[in-house]
């Protein structure tokens, strides 16, 4: 139905669309065939096999033959021919090329019979209007119909405005979720940067106040783990500290009884050697206590040398206690630095998405606004001996492989854009509502 039209204007215009589509159907009318030569992205398969007389039976080159696609600049490349330009030639001519160049390569009294398998046609791809745009499969005898039904058929463009719309209010309220996590996560970076033992969330205006518990409760519970695995990491070096310092008090003491023991052998050693010296005792009795004290002297150094490690054990453990706190700190401001460089970036998204959902609104509320339908016009662009070919097609116009088919839709517009312009006003409060 044609809307609020001059009652002439309706007849004129159909009119003028009937001659169209005549033309348009006379110029389609005559299917054209199949392009002789192998286009670009056509996949074969060859095979080449040859008569051997001295076994009377024939042997498959499968060195040779295989699947081959044509490129793109019209070259199929072959193992022991190379590269082999396509150029005009169609199936029968091809097999003949190939035979005739193996024939002459090796050198054979007969060419190898060569046939061609066409696998695969090169995809054509359907534009415009469509349900469904892109690329799909041909086969022969196919149509401008067909082809517009495999792409899902003409675009119902209320109902892709409507889609757009909702899809528009879906992504807003994905990106306010998001700048609620990014919110409450931050919020939580803070509190464990202040060291505070709680954490204080903004109270979330016209968010879901469910979803907003839920978030609040995860980010507690992060926090809560993190200050746990903080204060065991802490309390483990503290306790080694501890263990260290016990350790180093025990060795010390040892010291201790160690420096006793050096001083009774040496006032024993200095007795014998008097006694040695007048003959009134042998001399193994000073080695003896020469070796002890030779021992109890080495025993000694063992101990300082492990007081001084024990020592430094300690150093390293201090440090390493109070870098956990400096290291825990700058990775929290590492990470606030990057949430609110990332909280920045929705909340952009977040302004954008909702003018795209206002303009959206304030022009596609009206739905009277939109056109009826008319009939649809289809163009064919199709590459030619090297050249790109344009023209009008109809439903019945046979495709040929590699074709652009564009589909378009005309539309005539209505008297009632004030109608729109005063819903446009309404629209962002709408867009508020919708992303929340």
């Amino acid at each position: 139905m044609y809307m609020n039209l001059p009652h002439r204007a309706p007849r004129v215009f159909l009119r003028a669309m009937s001659v169209i589509s005549a033309l348009v159907f006379v110029a389609g009318a005559v299917p054209p065939a199949l392009a002789g030569s192998l286009a670009p992205q056509t996949k074969i398969r060859l095979t080449v096999v040859q008569w051997i007389a001295s076994k009377g039976q024939f042997e498959r080159w499968d060195g040779i033959g295989g699947e081959y696609t044509v490129s793109d600049a019209g070259i199929v490349s072959l193992p022991f021919l190379g590269s082999l330009a396509v150029g005009n030639l169609d199936n029968e001519g091809l097999t003949k090329e190939i035979g005739k160049r193996l024939q002459a390569k090796m050198g054979l009294a007969q060419a190898p019979a060569v046939t061609i398998e066409l696998l695969e046609y090169p995809p054509i791809y359907v534009v415009g209007d469509v349900t469904t745009p892109g690329q799909y499969s041909f086969r022969p005898g196919l149509t401008v119909l067909q082809s517009l039904a495999m792409s899902g058929g003409p675009r119902r463009a209320k109902d892709q405005e409507k889609t757009h719309s909702t899809q528009i209010v879906g992504e807003l309220r994905e990106i306010n979720h998001s700048i609620l996590r990014s919110t409450a996560r931050l919020a939580r970076l803070q509190a464990e940067m202040d060291g505070a033992q709680e954490i204080t969330f903004d109270q979330a205006t016209g968010a879901d106040q469910q979803f907003a518990a839920g978030i609040y409760k995860e980010e507690r519970i992060i926090f809560r783990a993190r200050a746990n695995a903080l204060e065991r990491q802490a309390r483990a070096f503290t306790e080694l500290r501890d263990l260290l310092t016990t350790e180093i008090s025990t060795l010390e003491e040892k010291l201790t009884g160690a420096d006793d023991n050096i001083k009774s052998v040496e006032d024993q050693l200095l007795s014998v050697k008097s006694l040695v010296q007048k003959g009134l005792t042998v001399s193994s009795r000073q080695l003896d206590l020469e070796r002890l004290l030779t021992t109890y002297r080495s025993d000694k150094l063992d101990l300082v040398t492990a007081v001084m490690r024990g020592r430094q054990a300690i150093s390293e453990t201090t440090r390493n206690l109070e870098g956990l706190y400096d290291a825990r700190r700058s990775e929290v401001a590492i990470e606030a630095q990057s949430e609110r460089a990332s909280l920045d970036q929705l909340k952009m998204k977040r302004d954008t998405t909702q003018k795209l959902l206002i303009e959206d609104l304030g022009s596609n509320d009206g739905i009277e606004s939109l056109a009826e339908d008319l009939p649809l016009t289809f163009s064919v662009t199709r590459r030619n001996g090297g050249q790109i070919d344009q023209f009008q097609a109809s439903e019945t116009t046979t495709l040929a492989p590699g074709d652009v088919v564009r589909v378009v839709q005309p539309r005539i517009l209505d008297s009632s854009l004030q109608t729109n312009s005063s819903r446009s006003s309404e629209a962002p409060a709408l867009a508020d509502r919708a992303g929340q």
